[in-house]
């Protein structure tokens, strides 16, 4: 078991910051992993080395950041599976240079429309299973891709998708981190039908360094290129999910498929010290973040210091109160209207900043918008072109690998996003058919006097909106550079009430994680006010990140705590 103890035996007391374990640097924070990357055109942060090669290969080619996007976001389909692939949703934020505009598209999926809340209640279900049949909706990422592609892009699809099918033919080694997941994947979904048999080497999961393969993905991809959207939507391989499901109790049909259809939104944004933070409205969670930076922004964090108990304390309780609006309110627009306006203004965290003490945890947190979730494994991945195009986006398939669900011959696995649903009536998100559930999945994009500034994401679960906000205050209130603000030891606060219903309402504070690296002052003082600390093996996402040179070009920054890299040209 974890316990407090063995956080105060883990954190070094090293003045304002300590060491998270990194090698000893002659400059920067001590607990910098390495140093920013800069380039003159273009730059890609992924979570897989290949995939930022195979994005910077497709801008050299004359390829826009929607373009290398696409390219690499199939390839780590291919090499990491353990948090994304063609079966899950998308969402994206892209820079228009030529319009000086930013455009979000919300590639979510709905549920099946055979599929309706009295056939849960008929099981005697009160919450949606997590993997299996019943908690898969329309994978809404091929068509997210040709969204793009059609406004922005500049190569074909069929040059974009090409390095994915030749690493699926011909192999590639597994990295570290992925194969770790993998590995732990493998018992929990080896029962469902497909996925032993496309993604197990002799029933076990592929080795660091070992080679992996996947034809049928690389056919997959072929049709795709070959026949555009429709051929995923309506063609042969919706015909074989329709079956596929058919065969093993699912209701996901190809009727679902065929009607499918992504949207272009406006992304929302707050102001931050005079940095203007967007994110995605629902069915996201984005605007938490921005309700974060809201009821964070009249207290002075720089002169409290990184890690004092000030820093964590404040966090903690404004993460609390907008994850508690979070429960309440955010759901597919189509069937609840959140009030995002109301959320995300400054006159809402004003009144809810009242509630924050600075002596005291909150055991409880009310919404404060009466309306009349969280594991999950994800990608970010961020691109920036010579013509200063830039592009955040994620991608996912929920809790790592998905659903298990596996049709035969199609190499991915769908996703089981829809365990996000409640099995409440009149919930916002409760259950209903053709219905987007709660999205955890958010791009983030910052702008500074109407010019780009950051193209960013944090991914993991709960964690991406808390991790949005850590990395502005990081850079912001701190001082730390890009690759430094992502390096930094992380806060993660669990136990808000969920969502997805899956868990009573907060009664008893939650629980503040903290990474290794916090001084013992900070987490006696939290202890003090009434926190629960303790050390988490994990949780605290992985964050890929691009900001525009005020000298020209970009710099770039990746996650330590994954596989990826940060590389341009």
């Amino acid at each position: 078991m974890r316990t407090t103890a063995r956080i105060i035996t883990l954190a070094a007391a090293l003045g304002g910051v300590a060491a998270a374990g990194a090698a000893d640097r002659i400059t920067g924070h001590t607990f910098a992993t390495r140093s920013e990357v800069h380039a003159p055109h273009a730059m890609a942060a992924t979570s897989h080395p290949l995939a930022t090669q195979i994005a910077l290969d497709v801008m050299k080619a004359g390829g826009s950041a929607v373009d290398a996007a696409i390219a690499a976001n199939a390839a780590l389909g291919l090499m990491e599976p353990t948090g994304n692939g063609i079966g899950g949703d998308l969402f994206a934020i892209v820079w228009d240079p030529k319009t000086q505009k930013l455009h979000g598209y919300n590639g979510s999926g709905r549920s099946p429309r055979s599929l309706t809340l009295a056939e849960f209640e008929r099981r005697g279900l009160t919450e949606v299973p997590s993997h299996g049949p019943l908690p898969v909706t329309v994978p809404g990422t091929v068509d997210g891709w040709f969204a793009l592609h059609g406004r922005f892009g500049k190569r074909t699809m069929a040059q974009n998708l090409a390095p994915a099918i030749g690493y699926a033919r011909d192999g590639h080694p597994v990295h570290e981190v992925i194969a770790y997941y993998w590995d732990r994947s493998v018992p929990r979904l080896s029962k469902w039908p497909g996925f032993s048999e496309q993604f197990t080497i002799d029933g076990r999961a592929p080795r660091s360094g070992e080679t992996w393969k996947n034809p049928h993905l690389a056919d997959t991809l072929q049709r795709i290129a070959d026949g555009g959207r429709d051929a995923f939507y309506k063609g042969d391989i919706a015909r074989t999910i329709d079956a596929y499901f058919k065969a093993h109790d699912g209701f996901l049909s190809y009727d679902d498929l065929a009607a499918h259809q992504g949207e272009w939104v406006d992304p929302v944004s707050t102001n931050y010290r005079g940095y203007d933070v967007w994110e995605l409205p629902p069915s996201g969670q984005g605007i938490a973040a921005l309700q974060i930076l809201n009821l964070l922004e009249p207290y002075d964090l720089k002169a409290y210091g990184f890690g004092s108990p000030e820093h964590v304390h404040l966090f903690v309780e404004a993460k609390k109160l907008a994850f508690a609006d979070r429960a309440a309110s955010y759901a597919d627009p189509d069937f609840y209207r959140t009030p995002v306006a109301r959320l995300v203004s400054k006159d809402y965290a004003r009144e809810r900043g009242r509630l924050i003490s600075m002596d005291r945890a909150m055991q409880a947190a009310e919404p404060g918008v009466i309306p009349q979730l969280n594991e999950g494994d994800t990608i970010y991945l961020t691109t920036a072109d010579a013509d200063g195009m830039m592009v955040s986006l994620i991608q996912s398939n929920y809790r790592g690998m998905g659903s298990g669900m596996a049709p035969p011959g199609l190499g991915f696995i769908l996703q089981d996003r829809g365990e996000q649903f409640v099995l409440k009536p009149g919930h916002p998100n409760s259950f209903a058919p053709g219905k987007r559930p709660f999205h955890t999945i958010i791009p983030a994009f910052v702008t500074k006097g109407g010019k780009p500034w950051l193209s960013y994401g944090v991914m993991g679960g709960a964690m991406q909106p808390q991790g949005h906000v850590q990395i502005l205050l990081n850079l912001i209130d701190f001082g730390m550079n890009l690759q430094e603000a992502g390096d930094a030891p992380r806060i993660q606060h669990d136990g808000s009430t969920d969502p997805a219903g899956q868990a009573e309402a907060m009664a008893d504070g939650g629980r503040v994680e903290l990474e290794t690296g916090f001084p013992y002052e900070t987490v006696r003082a939290l202890m003090r006010k009434g926190h629960s600390v303790r050390f988490a093996d994990g949780p605290y996402g992985g964050y890929q990140a691009i900001m525009a040179n005020p000298h020209g070009g970009w710099t770039g920054a990746s996650e330590s705590r994954k596989d990826g890299q940060a590389a341009g040209y």
